[in-house]
């Protein structure tokens, strides 16, 4: 049976994380998966995409305030959803080597052998650039922004993991994005990636 691996992607908003793991993917060649396992989950559960209220990275970020990836109040809607994407994620990391980005992927694949945690943070004021620039965001938004995300992550991971998202103990690689930027901090971490798995490649 042909090894496989993973990277999982934890991303403070604003650190450009998304744009990194997708760059990654393609040096990588291997597929990257992110909100699209919210969208697989919501179709398992009979919901519509369209109650998605997670914040995209993307020049279109919906300026929404983000409490949970389905958009809803409910614990029991929270939980259930949560164990779909758990489900989703060990399916996908069975068949083929990627890149998770969020959903408590760190968590879920804990036992996985052939995996690496990475943590993407950014200076706040850089983060604060990226979302004006990079994100096409308002600037009196993105302040608010980048606290409430930082809030509802933080909560988050802390209710399913059970430890925050930046906990050293459980990430293989921290790394700066406004060192390097968004080509320079995949190269980077790419390079650690076929470090790790030398016998993969």
């Amino acid at each position: 049976m042909q090894e496989r691996y993973v990277i999982t992607i934890t991303r403070q908003f604003g650190s450009l994380g998304r744009p990194i793991a997708r760059e990654m993917a393609k040096m990588l060649d291997i597929d990257y998966y992110d909100r699209d396992i919210v969208e697989m989950a919501a179709k398992e559960m009979q919901q519509p995409v369209s109650v998605v209220s997670d914040i995209e990275e993307s020049g279109n970020s919906l300026l929404s305030k983000m409490r949970f990836p389905l958009g809803t109040g409910e614990r029991s809607m929270q939980d259930r959803l949560f164990q779909i994407q758990q489900k989703i994620i060990t399916d996908i990391v069975d068949r083929e080597s990627c890149i998770i980005v969020g959903r408590c992927s760190d968590y879920i694949l804990r036992n996985y052998k052939n995996c690496i945690n990475v943590y993407i943070y950014a200076p706040f004021e850089a983060r604060y650039h990226n979302c004006v620039n990079s994100l096409n965001m308002n600037p009196k938004e993105a302040k608010r922004m980048i606290q409430e995300v930082d809030r509802a992550r933080l909560q988050y991971h802390k209710r399913y993991a059970k430890y925050e998202p930046e906990d050293i103990n459980y990430k293989d690689i921290l790394i700066n994005s406004s060192l390097l930027g968004v080509d320079g901090t995949a190269e980077y971490l790419v390079d650690m990636v076929k470090k790790k798995f030398d016998w993969l490649f």
